[in-house]
């Protein structure tokens, strides 16, 4: 079979990839913005394992944690399921490398978020309470916006990580743009020319992700000065 064959299988795994990044960054948004209030919440039991979260994932190598969340799951549901004498349960790979790389990288997002919080002034906050803001309207309409100026910069960091460790996910069974490029390079005997190609489309990626990321620290950027933050 010709190498041209396989470009479709190619541009399937690479949709696969893209998916999986963008959902696992929407997880990994959601779970850094709550364990970066639960740091900040001065309530010592959520301080703790918030701490206890993020120490654990920048400790351990993201292959690791991987292999342990996505088998360790299985194997919980395995135990369960004989226990309760139901049918099997297999894990999806896909929502496995959504949840693992969400989880992993709420940790990263959880310290950038902290970071971005403690630069804002206190006085913006007072303001929005003196104006008869509720805590949640203050945080929305006041606090994120401001955090965002300052959070962009790790945000973007962390997104182009993210983005090249979703090649992690071939390993879990995942038929993502590494996968394919690996399944047309046996079938072709052009490992190389698929594995540039791989590279390739992560580069095009991670480069085009990161020109919409500056246009909008630029717009979250508009008519605050930095000498007044």
């Amino acid at each position: 079979m010709s190498w041209q064959a396989y470009l479709p299988l190619i541009a399937r795994g690479a949709w696969t990839s893209v998916q999986l990044s963008l959902w696992a960054l929407f997880i990994a948004f959601l779970l850094g913005l709550a364990t970066a209030g639960a740091k900040l919440s001065g309530r010592p039991a959520a301080i703790f394992v918030a701490r206890l979260y993020t120490t654990l994932i920048r400790g351990v190598p993201d292959l690791v944690l991987m292999l342990l969340l996505f088998y360790g799951i299985q194997r919980g549901l395995n135990w369960l399921t004989d226990l309760c004498g139901v049918e099997l349960i297999q894990i999806n790979p896909f929502a496995a490398g959504v949840m693992t790389l969400g989880f992993i990288y709420g940790a990263y997002f959880a310290e950038t978020f902290r970071g971005a919080f403690t630069s804002v002034d206190c006085g913006q906050r007072e303001a929005a309470t003196s104006f008869g803001m509720t805590p949640s309207q203050s945080f929305r309409l006041v606090t994120f916006p401001l955090m965002m100026r300052f959070a962009l910069p790790g945000i973007s960091n962390n997104w182009q990580v993210l983005v090249k460790s979703t090649a992690l996910v071939s390993i879990i069974g995942l038929s993502d743009v590494v996968k394919a490029a690996v399944d047309a390079g046996k079938g072709t005997y052009h490992v190389l020319l698929f594995m540039l190609l791989a590279a390739g489309l992560y580069l095009f990626w991670a480069s085009l992700s990161g020109i919409l990321l500056r246009q909008l620290s630029r717009r979250y950027s508009l008519g605050i000065r930095v000498a007044g933050l």
